[in-house]
């Protein structure tokens, strides 16, 4: 499942939050034991996975597959949910407790502030237990807190300080959700199948990033914010039902009881670090992230402070990186078989550098329309490698280590998201809006480099582990 914010957890690629943000890959390793790479694992502890390597093009229609048919549905139903929560929330707080700009700000930051919390303690914590069940217990609590909104709002007994604790929490679960969700693909789908059940996941993920938020303010409109959230709630509850009618058994993962919390962390800590795909590919990831968030912070500023445009059209410019996220998902199985699931992220990421830099010379008139296409076919790109390079690291990363390369590589992107805030307001305070542009744009345009001087560069097949 998506990175998902991947984001968040996912960056604003798509006009949204880090939800949308590029999940990047791992990729092969060298012979095992060799120094400052990760010795060969032992053999899955958990059943699912494949005997050869590939993506092929033979198999049954994942649509078919009941098990995925049921994360699918949990998944987007959980989204649906999300996406809600992100308007429903913040309206809480100003139409039924008159929350100043401050304290709706605090909600915001509440509400991504978790994974550089708990981001790496969860991973190690996920990869002790076993992936689904985390999930639906994560599912569980997130209904459970945003159930109590409407609840204490019912009987006038909403408080801001709730507010903030309904938040923090609800995005300590999703923290849980996400690593787990990511890390139980393999083993459910096959890895052999990754690109498809990514493809398929990640370009609902984008169209509800596009849309779904426009849809949260429709029913926030409709039923009232305290209606909406319980909306939110139940979105949660049907996730957990879906996730519970997955038929296929799920073994107990091992582990050494002798390794402390800590050093679990530092194990995946080092396996990302060390690796010779993972490591260039999370910092493409971490660069791309930061230069995305810069551009999306800045384009409200520049299009209504410097242009004079109205705010419809923010919108709809942040839109179409929905589009191009979208397209860039379905499409990124038969890019990766035209071009190599190796080779498409570094080409597709060269031949985009133009438009990367053609975003900052937005302005009235012609340059509009050049910027905005620009804009849809830069996150066109980051569609495709939202899809492959999350399926390179699945791939590559072995089972019992799958939550914790997930948890550090997610740390690594909101990182990255925190970064890029804070150098689009440093620059568009002491330089301009436009400056703040710049530099998100020529960061975009070499963040393919990292894995242009990787291994991925040569391959055509998916490597194992």
């Amino acid at each position: 499942m998506t990175d998902a914010h991947e984001g968040a957890e996912r960056s604003p690629a798509t006009g949204t939050t880090a939800a949308a943000q590029p999940a990047l890959a791992p990729g092969a390793g060298p012979p095992p034991d060799e120094p400052g790479t990760p010795a060969k694992p032992a053999k899955d502890s958990r059943p699912g996975k494949p005997e050869k390597p590939g993506d092929s093009a033979e198999q049954p229609g994942l649509m078919r597959d009941h098990d995925f048919r049921m994360l699918f549905s949990a998944a987007v139903v959980s989204k649906v949910g999300t996406h809600i929560g992100y308007i429903a929330l913040p309206l809480v707080a100003i139409e039924t407790l008159d929350a100043s700009a401050g304290q709706v700000g605090v909600l915001g930051m509440l509400s991504t502030v978790a994974f550089l919390l708990i981001g790496l303690p969860a991973g190690a914590w996920v990869d002790r237990m076993r992936y689904r069940r985390t999930m639906i217990a994560a599912d569980a609590v997130r209904a459970v807190l945003l159930g109590s909104v409407p609840l204490a709002a019912l009987f006038d007994a909403l408080t801001i300080t709730q507010l903030y604790a309904v938040v923090l929490l609800n995005g300590c679960a999703t923290v849980f959700f996400d690593v787990a969700a990511q890390s139980c693909l393999p083993d459910l789908v096959g890895r052999d199948r990754l690109v498809a059940a990514n493809s398929q996941l990640n370009s609902w993920d984008a169209a509800l990033q596009a849309g779904g938020r426009g849809g949260g303010g429709f029913l926030v409109q409709a039923l009232t914010a305290p209606v909406a959230v319980l909306a939110n709630a139940l979105g949660f509850v049907c996730s957990a039902l879906l996730l519970g009618r997955i038929r296929k058994p799920e073994a107990r993962p091992e582990r050494d009881r002798r390794k402390t919390l800590w050093a679990e962390i530092g194990e995946g800590v080092r396996f990302v670090a060390r690796h010779t795909v993972l490591r260039p590919v999370a910092m493409a990831g971490s660069c791309t992230n930061l230069s995305v968030f810069t551009i999306t912070t800045m384009i409200p500023v520049v299009f209504r402070d410097e242009l004079g445009l109205p705010i419809w059209v923010v919108g709809l410019f942040l839109s179409i990186g929905g589009i191009g996220v979208f397209a860039g998902a379905l499409s990124a199985r038969r890019v990766g078989d035209r071009l190599g699931p190796g080779r498409a992220p570094w080409i597709l990421g060269m031949y985009t550098v133009p438009f990367a830099l053609t975003v900052p010379l937005v302005d009235r008139g012609w340059l509009l329309g050049a910027a905005a296409g620009a804009w849809l076919l830069v996150t066109f790109r980051m569609g495709v490698d939202n899809v492959l390079l999350v399926s390179f690291r699945q791939r590559v990363t072995p089972t019992p280590l799958l939550g914790r390369m997930n948890a550090t590589i997610r740390f690594l992107f909101t990182g990255a998201l925190a970064v890029g805030g804070g150098i689009a307001a440093t620059v568009g305070e002491f330089a301009s809006a436009r400056t703040a542009l710049w530099v998100g744009a020529v960061g975009l345009a070499g963040a393919w480099l990292p894995v242009f001087l990787s291994p991925l560069r040569t391959m055509r097949e998916l490597p194992d582990e």
